[in-house]
């Protein structure tokens, strides 16, 4: 099995790039955060720290909490899973998979050998992502148990910002291409930079 990987933060790209050279070369498209839920209880399960603690914390308790806390704890979290993600993609029956998810953190792509031409991260810049997520619907859905919704807001900003600049890190450690969109970047030609990493045929 053939798979291209790209990590990153949110509301950076990666999930249109990956629609976009998914149908351009008929590649299957796995989407970790479609999974997300499942293998959070299935973390839970296995009596996973960070896995067990979100599947009962409250929107308060989540997000007016520090943001380095929170990036801390997310990044446990994809250590967590990770293995999970691994297993589901092995079950996969198709040649050639396009994969995205925040989870693919560089550190985690060198563990298991992934090659610097199958792993690309795409994070925002601050002012792109803060811009992108206000304008999103669901958003205040998700923080609509806390009291004071504009500082969570803030928090989970801060939050990402935090895990963005880890991810880019990681990536000059490991020495896997990292892009950063700051909304310059038409779609097109972003997945058209992330192709050229890939070297798709």
């Amino acid at each position: 099995m053939n798979i291209y990987y790209i990590g990153g933060s949110p509301c950076s790209g990666k999930s249109t790039v990956a629609e976009l050279l998914a149908a351009k070369y008929h590649l299957y498209y796995f989407k970790v955060d479609d999974f997300l839920d499942k293998y959070t209880q299935m973390g839970a399960a296995r009596g996973c720290e960070i896995c067990k603690k979100q599947t009962c914390m409250r929107a308060e308790e989540i997000w007016m909490r520090a943001p380095l806390v929170q990036c801390s704890e997310e990044i446990a979290y994809y250590k967590e899973i990770f293995s999970f993600i691994r297993e589901d993609l092995g079950k996969l029956k198709a040649d050639n998979v396009i994969t995205e998810g925040a989870a693919y953190l560089p550190e985690l792509m060198k563990q298991f050998h992934i090659s610097k031409d199958r792993y690309v991260s795409v994070t925002p810049s601050k002012e792109f992502q803060v811009s992108h997520y206000s304008k999103r619907e669901w958003v205040p859905s998700v923080l609509s148990g806390c009291t004071d919704q504009e500082k969570a807001f803030s928090n989970w900003m801060d939050r990402d910002v935090l895990f963005a600049l880890e991810v880019q890190k990681q990536c000059r450690e490991e020495n896997y291409c990292s892009i950063v969109n700051d909304g310059t970047l038409e779609l097109a030609q972003l997945a058209s930079n992330v192709e050229e990493v890939f070297r798709i045929s």
